[in-house]
């Protein structure tokens, strides 16, 4: 799956992807607790504000 957000106008979606074996992606939710991971995979909502204040906080 692959999901991309617009951080000023908040419009996002999901999509099927193909990512070359070889190629290793970043998990910005690895960092977290498993009860803050689960609580963002329950909520698209929460899950897109994360994703904002780390991007307001210079994580990209």
């Amino acid at each position: 799956m692959g999901f991309a957000w617009c951080h000023h106008c908040r419009i996002y979606s999901g999509a099927m992807v193909h990512v070359p074996r070889r190629r290793v992606l970043v998990d910005a939710l690895a960092s977290l607790p498993r009860e803050q991971r689960e609580s963002l995979a329950r909520s698209e909502a929460r899950l897109i504000d994360f994703l904002d204040r780390r991007f307001e906080d210079g994580a990209q």
